[in-house]
C-alpha cells in the first residue's frame, strides 16, 4: 500500500470519496482505448431512454455475478450517478409538500436534495439492525408518505446494515400503505467482512422498490454513471420525465467506456482491489480510535466508507473548531439529522486517506478533544 510523503495541514475525515491513488486510471485507459477502437457511432447519439442495450446487458451480467442473484437488463436504467437518480425519483414520484421517510440519521446531502424538491422529511430511528420496525409502523399510521428513502447496506453515516428480516418487514409495511421504497445501495458491493443481505433490488419484481447503484463508489466518482434497478413499469415512469425525453439516454458515451471496462474483466478487478484497501483502512482507523480515544463508542464496519463515533460528553459541533485548529475535520452528527439529534456523534471516513494519515488524523482528533476540556 502506498504511504504518505507529505502531511496535509487538515486531515478531513469528512471526505466520503476515494483517494486519488485509488482511481483506476490505467484500467480506464485500457477500457477507453478498447471502446474507441470499435468506431461505433451508436454511443455518440442522444441514446435510448433506458440506456444503451450493450451496456445494460453487460451491467446485468456484472450484477448477477456480484449479487449472486439474477438481474435482467429490462430491470435496469442508466443514470448520471446516484444523486441525479435520487433527484429524478423525487421529480417523478413526489410533489412539493409531500412527506417522505428517511432513517435517522441519514445521508446529509440526500436531505439537501429532498429540500430542493420541497419535501417534508420525517426521520425513523435505527439501531444496529437498521430501521426500527415499530417506529416505522407508527409513522405510517400517522403520516401518508409518498416515498421511503433507505440506505440498507453499510448505511451512511452509521455503517449499520438493514437485517434480512427487517428488509422483509419494511417492504411489507410500505406495500400495505402503497409507499415507494427508494434504496440507496451504492455500498452493496463494498463488503469486506460479513456480506450484507441480498440487495432490495432482488424484490424488484414483487414490490414498489427502486434500487440505486453507482460506479462512483466501485470505480471512480468522475464517471458520473450509475443505474436504477426496478420493475420496468417503474422505470418507464422515470424515462417519461422531461429530462430524459429532452436529452435521451443518460451518459451514453461513458457507459460505452464502462461497457468495455466490464467486458474486459477490469470492473471486477477494480472492485476487488478497492475492497482490500478499504478493509485495511477501516481496520487501521478503528484500531487508532481504540488506542487514542479509548472511551469512544463505535461499531467497526464490515463494508462501506464510514465509522460513526460517539464521543461521550462532547458536542461534536462545538468540538469542530478546536479540531480544525488541531489539523483535523469531520462531519458532526446533527448534519445527518432532520432535527437536533446526534449532538455527541461524528462521522469519520476511511476512504480518502492511507493508513499513516488515518493514524495521524486520529491523533489530532484526540489532541483536539483534550484541548477542548483544558
Amino acid at each position: 500500500m502506498q504511504t504518505s510523503t507529505t502531511v496535509p495541514p487538515i486531515i478531513d475525515f469528512g471526505k466520503g470519496q476515494p483517494s486519488l491513488s485509488l482511481l483506476p486510471t490505467s484500467a480506464l485507459q485500457t477500457a477507453a482505448e478498447h471502446f474507441l477502437a470499435q468506431h461505433d457511432p451508436q454511443w455518440l447519439r442522444y441514446g435510448d431512454d433506458q440506456g444503451e442495450a450493450p451496456f445494460l446487458n453487460a451491467l446485468a451480467e456484472f450484477l448477477t455475478r456480484r449479487y449472486a442473484a439474477p438481474v435482467n437488463a429490462s430491470q435496469l436504467m442508466a443514470t448520471c450517478g446516484n444523486s441525479q437518480a435520487l433527484s429524478l425519483c423525487c421529480t417523478r414520484f413526489t410533489t412539493p409538500g409531500d412527506t417522505i421517510f428517511v432513517e435517522a440519521p441519514t445521508y446529509f446531502l440526500a436531505l439537501d436534495i429532498f429540500r430542493d424538491h420541497g419535501l417534508r422529511v420525517v426521520g425513523i430511528p435505527i439501531d444496529d439492525e437498521g430501521m426500527q420496525m415499530p417506529a416505522l409502523r407508527d409513522a405510517l399510521a400517522a403520516h401518508r408518505p409518498s416515498m421511503l428513502y433507505t440506505i440498507p447496506p453499510f448505511q451512511n453515516p452509521t455503517g449499520v446494515t438493514l437485517s434480512a428480516s427487517r428488509r422483509e418487514q419494511l417492504l411489507a409495511a410500505c406495500a400495505a400503505h402503497d409507499v415507494l421504497v427508494v434504496a440507496d445501495e451504492v455500498y452493496q458491493l463494498l463488503d469486506f467482512g460479513a456480506p450484507p443481505p441480498p440487495s432490495l433490488a432482488t424484490y424488484a419484481s414483487d414490490a414498489r422498490v427502486l434500487s440505486l447503484g453507482s460506479f462512483s463508489k466501485i470505480c471512480a466518482p468522475g464517471l458520473r454513471l450509475g443505474w436504477v434497478h426496478g420493475a420496468p413499469a417503474l422505470l418507464e415512469q422515470l424515462m417519461n420525465s422531461g429530462l430524459v425525453q429532452s436529452g435521451g439516454g443518460l451518459n451514453p458515451f461513458t457507459s460505452g467506456v464502462v461497457h468495455s471496462l466490464i467486458t474486459l474483466g477490469l470492473a471486477d478487478r477494480v472492485l476487488d482491489d478497492l475492497k482490500l484497501v478499504y478493509a485495511e483502512r477501516s481496520r487501521v482507523l478503528c484500531e487508532a480510535l481504540r488506542d487514542a480515544i479509548p472511551d469512544a463508542r463505535f461499531v467497526e464496519p464490515s463494508g462501506g466508507y464510514f465509522v460513526w463515533v460517539q464521543l461521550q460528553g462532547v458536542s461534536a459541533v462545538e468540538l469542530l473548531p478546536a479540531a480544525r485548529d488541531a489539523g483535523v475535520s469531520f462531519h458532526a452528527g446533527p448534519r445527518f439529522a432532520t432535527d437536533d439529534q446526534f449532538g455527541d456523534t461524528l462521522r469519520l471516513s476511511f476512504a480518502h486517506y492511507d493508513s499513516d494519515m488515518l493514524r495521524e488524523g486520529v491523533q489530532r482528533l484526540a489532541r483536539a478533544r483534550r484541548s477542548f476540556f483544558s
